[in-house]
């Protein structure tokens, strides 16, 4: 009975045997299609500019194909000029624009190249699924000039189209758009294993450039979850967004970006620190506010404030949740005024910075009545910015805590295990999980926290589970012990600032624990893989992305300009299409100079594993999607050729 009403509501869609059977035939052809390539990158941390070039270019695969047509036809530098195009193509033409004597019979000469490279990335598509990634204004003739594959008359027909385009004067739009369709075409599913936000200027650009990404999923990352905690109005979690964000001199992405008020802190912080040079809490420097430039000491007072108020407002969070099992990050109380010293896990170690005027020595995680009301400001700032609760939303629908596709496990930390490789048993709210049951619940737990908290099992203030996730010691998006804020602003000694990574972090590079992780969340460990974050792979000091044999790669390489001198590399991709996986090892970015022209350095691919035979869509996730729906419609045809359901036109 429920299949014969699943099948007349089928038949709505196919209400004949010959629109079924069509349908049949389409699916089993993209079933024999190459499978589409997948690009895997972590850890972005708002470096929107070297994150947006890895995709348009392909993280070099564009500049590959470049080659392969046109290395016997043009010169290098010529074929470094057409990557440049595709990857900026508004730069490129401007620049080009000057130095042109003709720049009409440029565009016609570039138009037949770029084609040239879109047929090259697009043969692993049916040519409908082509049309969707074509820009809309421009789709029928980029259409045209792919498939005019007649050679008697296809010299005088590309000639009359590009002709066309050049004295309609459009050939300028018509460029960005057929290179922008390369990137998409060149790029099938981008897979992004957390940590978008913080330290770089603009992880706002990138949730823009994402939202309009054709197949985009986020598997996130602490960075992430605190910034979806912030978004409900957690206190924490927005004075920890704040403090960061502050100390990388990000204001255009808080205030312009995100419309965050901060003048209330500004005031706050010249008021209570005027005469505090607040010395240790200058910003790094590493972008420029084009909109927003706030003046350095400023800054630094305001990173100070927020960051007391952060101490604060966390001592509340650790009182109220003594299931957390924080209470050695009480640190407020622990400071000795009279002798400049605080102590931590019963050692003493000497404070550099000894101003503390909001602290109340007999209360000290309690608010004065200044920074109350300036938190409900920023809180206020934070629930009612359009932009942030879009982008928020968006992660949620796009992103998990870890995701299982085409034989691979995302996620961006760890599993939280034993000494002994064992899952450990982790007890939050009341409830005690491990392994993938813990994922699963966390993900639960963390989309009702911002949908539904009333729902939730959380206590206390809605969204103490993204803070939590953000720095506890069985966070799987922390990973450390402990997060030591507080002694890397307070205390010299760097002693006191060391973070102690989990288990789980050694255990790995062991295959069989590799193994034990891919068959705890159901795929195969034989063919499977697991792609991580998080943590820096510092090649410069001889690590390796690859752990466990080849069964599991972390692929943080340091996009981050924080990083870059920590890795000595500038990120990775990882690859995956139809034929191996491979990893991308990229340079820093060089962004544009004076005179308009930009540095490219290509990356270096290096190949990490082999198919044994050239995948198709057949053997993807996507493939078991479409073969069942093969046999719905092959069921369909049976019901119309029975008489159980009529055929109509």
């Amino acid at each position: 009975m429920f299949e014969e009403k699943y099948l007349k509501l089928l038949s709505r869609e196919y209400p004949n045997i010959e629109k079924a059977s069509a349908e049949i035939i389409n699916l089993r052809a993209i079933l024999s299609l190459p499978k589409g390539t997948e690009y895997f990158l972590s850890d972005l941390h708002g470096e929107h500019e070297a994150f947006i070039h890895m995709v348009k270019s392909a993280s070099g695969v564009i500049r590959s194909k470049i080659d392969e047509i046109f290395e016997k036809r043009l010169p290098e530098k010529e074929r470094d000029k057409l990557a440049s195009l595709i990857y900026n193509a508004e730069a490129e033409l401007e620049r080009r624009q000057r130095e042109e004597s003709d720049f009409n019979e440029w565009c016609r000469v570039t138009i037949y190249r770029l084609i040239e490279v879109c047929k090259s990335v697009s043969t692993k598509y049916t040519r409908s699924k082509v049309r969707k990634r074509l820009p809309k204004d421009s789709a029928y003739i980029i259409d045209e000039l792919l498939h005019a594959d007649d050679e008697s008359n296809k010299t005088h027909y590309y000639n009359e189209i590009i002709n066309s385009i050049v004295e309609c004067q459009v050939a300028e739009q018509f460029i960005i758009e057929l290179s922008d369709t390369i990137s998409r075409l060149a790029v099938d599913r981008l897979h992004i294993i957390g940590d978008i936000f913080d330290r770089g200027a603009h992880p706002d650009y990138i949730m823009e450039y994402l939202m309009k990404f054709h197949d985009v999923d986020f598997q996130w990352g602490n960075h992430d979850i605190v910034w979806m905690g912030a978004a409900t109005g957690n206190w924490a979690c927005i004075t920890n967004v704040i403090r960061m964000n502050i100390s990388y001199n990000n204001f255009d992405m808080l205030e312009i970006g995100y419309g965050i008020n901060l003048r209330p802190l500004a005031v706050f912080a010249a008021k209570v620190y005027v005469d505090d040079p607040c010395t240790y809490f200058a910003p790094h420097m590493l972008d420029r506010n084009t909109f927003d430039p706030v003046d350095e000491q400023l800054a630094s007072k305001m990173h100070k404030a927020i960051a007391i108020i952060q101490h604060k407002v966390e001592g509340q969070r650790i009182m109220s949740h003594p299931e957390y099992k924080m209470d050695h990050r009480l640190i407020l109380d622990k400071i000795d005024s009279q002798k400049g010293t605080i102590r931590i896990k019963d050692m003493e170690w000497e404070l550099r910075d000894t101003n503390f005027p909001t602290i109340d020595p007999t209360d000290p995680y309690k608010l004065t009545e200044e920074e109350n009301l300036l938190m409900n400001t920023l809180e206020a700032s934070f629930l009612e910015s359009e932009k942030l609760q879009e982008h928020i939303k968006f992660l949620y629908s796009h992103g998990a805590m870890y995701k299982c596709v085409n034989g691979n496990l995302l996620y961006h930390g760890c599993i939280p295990m034993t000494e002994e490789g064992e899952f450990e048993d982790v007890t939050l709210n009341g409830s005690t999980h491990k392994g993938k049951a813990f994922m699963d619940y966390l993900d639960d737990e963390v989309r009702k926290a911002y949908f539904n908290p009333l729902a939730s099992d959380e206590t206390g203030i809605s969204g103490d589970i993204m803070w939590y996730l953000w720095l506890g010691s069985k966070s799987p998006l922390f990973g450390k012990d402990q997060m030591t804020t507080f002694e890397r602003s307070f205390i010299a000694d760097k002693k006191s600032h060391k973070e102690y990574t989990v288990p789980y972090y050694k255990l790995v590079n062991n295959r069989e624990t590799c193994e034990k992780i891919l068959k705890e969340f159901g795929l195969n460990p034989d063919t499977s893989h697991i792609l991580n974050g998080h943590v820096p792979v510092k090649i410069k000091d001889g690590e390796s992305p690859v752990r466990g044999g080849g069964k599991l790669f972390i692929i943080d390489g340091g996009i981050s300009k924080a990083y870059q001198k920590q890795t000595g590399i500038a990120g990775y991709t990882f690859i995956f299409n139809s034929r191996f996986m491979a990893l991308a090892e990229h340079k820093p970015y060089s962004p544009m100079k004076e005179d308009g022209s930009q540095e490219f350095h290509a990356p270096t691919i290096k190949i990490v594993e082999n198919m044994p035979v050239r995948l198709t869509v057949k053997t993807s996730d996507i493939g078991e999607d479409l073969q069942l729906q093969v046999e719905d419609l092959k069921n369909l045809v049976r019901a119309y050729r029975s008489g159980l359901i009529k055929e109509s036109k």
